[in-house]
């Protein structure tokens, strides 16, 4: 595949992970300083790694979950969570990951990440 054909298949899964409206969003403020990462990211984590077969989209999310969690990246673990549920992840799913994040990444990232999915959740109920 070249960088053309890996970028189209990445902004493909890009929008069926992260819905139409953030992608549009992302690609409407990009300016000439964040449009090389803009292309990266979608040749890269989405063209090349999301589309893979090896794993299920709803077990890249957990993983993906768990590693924001580790790292402590909120507003990334904000849209991952929000883009596990697009994946057909359940609620229940995302509750055991931040439940052995607490094990594995430490309590206090648990106890963000706990905080952090209540909203996305409450918000996302709220548009329901």
């Amino acid at each position: 595949m070249d960088d053309r054909e890996r970028h189209s298949a990445g902004m493909k899964v890009r929008r069926e992970v992260l819905g139409a409206a953030h992608v549009d969003r992302a690609e409407s403020t990009k300016t000439s300083f964040t449009e090389p990462f803009q292309d990266l990211i979608t040749r890269y984590a989405w063209g090349e790694i999301w589309s893979r077969p090896g794993l299920p989209r709803q077990t890249r999310s957990l993983i993906t979950l768990a590693m924001l969690i580790a790292l402590n990246r909120s507003d990334e673990f904000r849209m991952h969570v929000r883009a596990a549920l697009n994946n057909k992840v359940s609620r229940e799913e995302i509750q055991e990951v931040l439940l052995q994040s607490a094990i594995y990444c430490g309590v206090p990232a648990a106890n963000t990440a706990f905080h952090l999915a209540q909203e996305v959740f409450a918000e996302i109920d709220a548009a329901s």
